[in-house]
């Protein structure tokens, strides 16, 4: 079981920057890919970026270049430094552990564990 905690969401002006994080609880942080998805009210999840427990990344193409997702073992947790923001980029962000990590996932179904998300607002 994998519980998961966001922080640092906020508003910002575009061309700011936030960095976000999830506190993951529970022994399999370590060996879970993790992902961060958004969502605006009306619209379906969007897929943002993922790490794999050793470290490779992929990023959706609306925040590569833009957006940096990390980990760090040792805290059980996970971030997501975005810059350059855009009023496209407001959405609530949520983080997600996928256990199996068979590879790097961009799709819900392929995560297991869900945070309850925070709010990134973006003004123009």
């Amino acid at each position: 079981q994998v519980q998961l905690v966001e922080s640092g969401g906020g508003l910002v002006q575009a061309g700011g920057s936030l960095r976000l994080s999830c506190a993951a609880s529970g022994r399999t942080f370590r060996r879970s890919n993790m992902g961060w998805f958004r969502q605006v009210p009306g619209r379906a999840r969007e897929f943002v970026a993922t790490i794999s427990w050793n470290g490779d990344t992929y990023y959706a193409d609306s925040v590569k270049g833009r957006f940096t997702i990390s980990r760090d073992n040792a805290r059980n947790t996970v971030y997501l430094q975005m810059n350059s923001l855009k009023p496209e980029d407001t959405a609530v962000y949520c983080c997600a552990a996928d256990a199996k990590a068979y590879r790097l996932g961009n799709h819900q179904y392929e995560y297991d564990y869900w945070g309850q998300g925070t709010q990134v607002t973006v003004s123009s």
